[in-house]
């Protein structure tokens, strides 16, 4: 399935500001079942210095520079990507859990080295004996790895309720396990700091989840957010993601922007200015699908095929992330 995503920030101040330096997570990566056809990202006023990096989690990362006078900034991503569901064995049929994890801290297991970062604490992750002993709850001895997951995905969704006025991406992880309330970025938190006391390899994801508007509805533009989900290792699948905000394996509506250990290696834009007083902040985001040329999805002298239809458990257009 293919997407065309425009996210747009708006920072306007109360006073002009003198100069900012800012990096932002905004450009979609490649991965085993992504491939970005196009990305770029417009800044106004134009910068300075503009230039892009590769980070330690193969994020793409866009550092900009204005060393002008400004009363408002505009940053605006747009992107155009092809997006895959994975193929996935049944989740009784993979290995037990405590045979990755003895993989993971095998220091003879060359190929496990780079990704026992994944299993140590982070700074929005910290260890958490309450996170530990509800993910404990899923993983019992000897459980197939996929299996145990799904399960602590499904929990997460049914006991912690979605409410986007209970934190902010300051709220402690301990707060969020006692009242059981959050968004997307609290959820996958919970999960990762659970999976790695377990001693098991965890990343966050951040990005964007498609919505559909109810049926007879028109889609409202720039009603779409970012979203946030986590991902397990498991060896000879990869990394494996799950949504526990919608209680699924992400497939062809999910689209990856970045990810790290947590939300602070990943935030979408982030940075320092000077001057500005108070300021307001703006953010759109539109995801759409792009239907593909029939060159490009049939042989000659064969219709293509229609468009697949969205899931039963399509979400409203207000979308459960942030």
């Amino acid at each position: 399935m293919r997407f065309r995503i425009n996210h747009v920030t708006r920072y306007e101040y109360a006073e002009p500001v003198s100069l900012c330096h800012s990096i932002a997570h905004l450009k979609p990566p490649q991965t085993a079942r992504q491939r970005c056809l196009s990305s770029q990202i417009r800044v106004d006023p134009w910068p300075a210095v503009h230039r892009e990096h590769e980070d330690f989690f193969g994020n793409r990362v866009s550092y900009f520079s204005i060393q002008q006078a400004h009363d408002a900034l505009e940053v605006r991503a747009q992107s155009e990507v092809e997006v895959v569901a994975p193929t996935l064995p049944q989740p009784e049929a993979t290995q037990p859990w405590e045979r990755i994890v003895d993989r993971l801290h095998d220091r003879y297991d060359e190929p496990m080295t780079d990704l026992r970062i994944f299993t140590l604490s982070s700074p929005l992750v910290p260890p958490d004996p309450d996170a530990l002993a509800y993910a404990a709850e899923s993983f019992s001895p000897g459980r197939p790895i996929l299996e145990a997951t799904v399960e602590l995905m499904g929990r997460i969704f049914r006991d912690f309720v979605y409410d986007p006025t209970s934190t902010t991406i300051a709220t402690p992880l301990a707060e969020v396990m006692e009242q059981r309330k959050g968004v997307c970025q609290d959820f996958a938190h919970v999960a990762i700091a659970g999976l790695r006391g377990l001693g098991l390899a965890s990343r966050y994801v951040s990005g964007y989840l498609e919505t559909l508007p109810p049926p007879g509805q028109v889609k409202l533009q720039g009603a779409d957010a970012s979203h946030a989900w986590f991902s397990v290792l498991i060896p000879n699948l990869g990394w494996i993601d799950f949504d526990p905000t919608n209680d699924q394996i992400p497939g062809e509506q999910h689209i990856t922007t970045a990810v790290g250990r947590d939300f602070q290696d990943v935030t979408p834009l982030r940075g320092i200015f000077y001057g500005g007083g108070t300021h307001e902040l703006r953010v759109a985001v539109d995801v759409n699908r792009v239907e593909p040329a029939v060159s490009e999805v049939a042989d000659v002298g064969e219709a293509p095929d229609p468009a697949p239809r969205p899931p039963t458990s399509a979400l409203p257009p207000q979308p459960q992330g942030r």
